[in-house]
C-alpha cells in the first residue's frame, strides 16, 4: 500500500515532494500547482519521469503510470521515448521533414529548398534529431547554436529561425503547448561580429574601362555578364533567361514572375548595347526554331551557364567586384550623376514595392522612361557619354 490517499493529495497545499512509495512523489510548487513525478535507478543511475498534473492525473492512475515506467527501465527501454511512440508525437527530425515538405512549394530557390533540411541535418539532429517536438525547451536551442555562432553566424541565424519554425508548427498541430522563449535564447547567445554583406560593387566610373576589356574576348559568359551590365539584372535572371522571353522589334525581356525575387514579372526595355549583346550571342545557338532555347547554356545546353563562370570572369580580370555588384554601380550612377527619378531606378532593378496601387502605376507607365534611362546607362557604360555631364532624364 502507498503513503499517500487521495484525501491527502488533495489536502497537500505546502510547497514540497511527498513520497507515496517505490520511487513515486507528488510535487507541489510554491504557486500551489501539483503533480505527479517517478524516480527510477538502474545500474548506479538516477532519472526522474513526469507523469502528469495532479489535477488531470489520479493517485490510482498515476500508480499504475509509475509501474509502466519502472518496467520499462527495467526492460532496457527509454520511457520518454516509448511515450513519444505512444502519443503519436513526431521528433524534431520527423517534424522538420513535414515542416519542409508543407513549405517547400512556396519556395522558388531550389537552393534555399535543399539548404532548408540540409543544414538541420549537420548542425541540429545530431543533438535534437531524436528529441520529441514536445520536449524541445530554449536550453536546447541553444545548446544547437553556441558551437556555430561565432563560427558560422548566418548559418546559425537560420538554423535558430527554421528551428523556432518547427516549434511553431509543433504548437499548431497539437503537441506541445506552448512555443519557444526565443528572447531567453538571444539575449544568452554572445554578440556576433558585424560583416558587410553587400556584394562587391565596382565604382561606376571604372564600368566603362571594364566593358572594353571584356569585349577583348567573346564567350558565352562574357556576353552574358554584359547583358547583366547593361541590364543590370541578377545573375539568375540573366542565367536563367530563353529566347522566348525576349521581344527583339520592341526591344523588351520579360521576365516571368517565378523567376524573379519578388515573385512579379519585369519588363526590362533592352538598350541598343543590350541588343547588340543578345545578337552577338546568337552564334551560340543551338535550335534556332526553339524559343525555350537558353540564351546563356552551359556546357549541357539544357544547363543554364554557372554563376561561378560570371564571377570567374572578374576574378581572371583581377578584380574584387562580383556580378551582383553592377545593380549598385548602375544604382549609384543614376543618383549621383543624373537628373532620373529614384523610382525608375528603383524599378528599373526591381525593387519589392509594398504599395499595390503604387507598384502597378509604375509598371504601367515607366517603361519608355525607363528606356531613356538605360540607354543612359549603356551610353555611360560604353564610353558614350561627355566626361564629366550630367545625364538628365525626362
Amino acid at each position: 500500500m502507498g503513503k499517500l490517499s487521495a484525501t491527502a493529495v488533495k489536502a497537500a497545499k505546502k510547497p514540497g515532494r511527498y513520497g507515496d512509495g517505490d520511487g513515486l512523489f507528488l510535487l507541489v510548487s510554491k504557486g500551489g500547482s501539483k503533480s505527479w513525478m517517478v524516480r527510477v535507478q538502474k545500474n548506479g543511475q538516477r532519472r526522474d519521469f513526469g507523469l502528469g498534473s495532479a489535477a488531470k492525473t489520479s493517485l490510482a492512475n498515476a500508480r499504475e503510470k509509475a509501474s509502466v515506467v519502472r518496467s520499462q527501465v527495467e526492460a532496457g527501454l527509454d520511457p520518454v521515448a516509448e511515450k513519444v511512440k505512444s502519443a503519436g508525437i513526431p521528433n524534431v527530425r520527423e517534424a522538420a521533414k513535414e515542416v519542409h515538405r508543407e513549405r517547400e512549394s512556396g519556395w522558388r530557390n531550389a537552393k534555399h529548398r535543399a539548404q532548408w533540411l540540409s543544414t538541420l541535418e549537420t548542425y541540429a539532429f545530431p543533438l535534437i534529431g531524436d528529441m520529441s517536438v514536445a520536449d524541445v525547451t530554449s536550453a536546447s536551442i541553444r545548446d544547437v547554436l553556441i558551437p556555430i555562432w561565432s563560427s558560422k553566424p548566418e548559418t546559425a541565424r537560420r538554423i535558430r529561425q527554421r528551428l523556432a519554425t518547427i516549434v511553431d508548427w509543433a504548437v499548431a498541430k497539437g503537441y506541445r503547448e506552448s512555443p519557444l522563449a526565443m528572447t531567453v535564447v538571444n539575449k544568452t547567445l554572445p554578440r556576433q561580429k558585424r560583416s558587410d554583406n553587400h556584394h562587391a560593387a565596382m565604382p561606376f566610373v571604372d564600368v566603362p574601362a571594364f566593358i572594353t576589356s571584356l569585349r577583348e574576348r567573346v564567350s558565352v559568359g562574357r556576353l552574358a555578364l554584359e547583358l547583366l551590365i547593361f541590364t543590370a539584372a541578377r545573375s539568375g535572371e540573366i542565367r536563367g533567361a530563353t529566347w522566348r522571353e525576349i521581344d527583339l522589334p520592341k526591344g523588351l525581356w520579360t521576365v516571368p514572375a517565378d523567376r524573379m525575387k519578388a515573385g512579379r514579372e519585369h519588363i526590362v526595355p533592352l538598350s541598343k548595347d543590350a541588343l547588340s549583346a543578345l545578337e552577338r550571342v546568337q552564334r551560340w545557338r543551338r535550335e534556332h526554331d526553339n524559343p525555350d532555347e537558353l540564351i546563356f547554356p552551359g556546357m549541357k545546353k539544357e544547363r543554364p551557364l554557372s554563376d561561378m563562370t560570371l564571377l570567374k570572369i572578374m576574378r581572371t580580370s583581377g578584380l574584387k567586384a562580383t556580378p551582383h555588384g553592377f545593380r549598385s554601380s548602375f544604382k549609384e550612377w543614376a543618383s549621383e550623376t543624373t537628373d532620373f527619378p529614384n523610382e525608375l531606378s528603383e524599378a528599373a532593378l526591381a525593387h519589392a514595392i509594398p504599395n499595390k496601387t503604387e507598384a502597378a502605376y509604375r509598371r504601367s507607365t515607366m517603361i519608355e522612361k525607363r528606356r531613356a534611362m538605360m540607354a543612359a546607362w549603356g551610353d555611360h557604360c560604353d564610353g558614350r557619354a561627355l566626361p564629366g555631364a550630367l545625364e538628365v532624364g525626362e
